[in-house]
């Protein structure tokens, strides 16, 4: 038996050793190709692939920029940035070289933070103000909210892709749970063991007591001006 398994064992050795080396040589020859591929190539060592936000007119094949604060004057006599501002849609840049009326998204709150205003699908702000007259930026946000804005923080021209995304109705109650919204069950429809206002009579919240208002479950009280945040420091 000893003698079966030792040469088990070497012929299963001597083939793994037959199919291995050739694999080695194919994986070689193709890195080769790869390299040379790449040197011949100008911009593949410079290349980066990034996910950005598409708008509403973003098709593939569709060129985009992204301009930074600090670009050069040499890299701004480029054709591109004699077009029309507002006609560059998807292009991200400071919202000091854009004009008033644009419509832009994915704003920055502070300059080099990255994009944290209006970024939900089918939604953009517009600039109020002249950008290139002060240091901030009056810009209107979808909720009407108008919001002063450092000029030196970037945002992207155009209107986030998918406008029927605010506009689609849920078929069923599971379509909402594949959502990852779980159902809510009011308090007074609770026990006095599961909720403050669980309990009573009817639909009150007093659960067997008067004088009391709302609650969370934990017993915080939620209206009638009381403070819920951390206490500001006093000067």
């Amino acid at each position: 038996m000893a003698a079966i398994f030792r040469a088990r064992k070497v012929s299963s050795t001597l083939f793994c050793n037959f199919f291995r080396t050739p694999i080695r040589q194919l994986a070689t020859a193709s890195d080769a190709s790869a390299t040379q591929s790449s040197s011949s190539s100008p911009m593949s060592n410079h290349a980066v692939c990034s996910l950005v936000l598409s708008t509403s007119t973003m098709q593939v094949g569709s060129k985009i920029h992204n301009i930074s604060a600090g670009t050069s004057q040499s890299a701004l006599t480029n054709p591109i940035f004699s077009l029309d501002i507002s006609s560059q849609f998807g292009s991200c840049m400071p919202i000091s070289m854009m004009r008033i009326g644009t419509l832009i998204h994915n704003i920055e709150l502070r300059p080099g933070e990255g994009g944290k205003l209006v970024r939900a699908a089918g939604t953009a702000a517009k600039i109020l103000k002249e950008p290139s007259a002060s240091k901030y930026c009056l810009i209107r946000l979808p909720s009407g909210r108008e919001k002063l804005i450092d000029t030196s923080c970037r945002a992207t021209i155009g209107t986030v892709s998918n406008p029927e995304h605010g506009t689609k109705r849920l078929r069923k109650a599971g379509h909402s749970r594949w959502l990852g919204r779980r159902p809510v069950v009011r308090g007074v429809a609770m026990n006095p063991v599961d909720h403050p206002h669980g309990g009573g009579e009817g639909k009150s919240k007093s659960s067997g007591g008067h004088g009391k208002v709302s609650r969370t479950p934990w017993g915080k009280p939620t209206k009638s001006g009381y403070k819920t945040g951390p206490l500001k420091r006093r000067k």
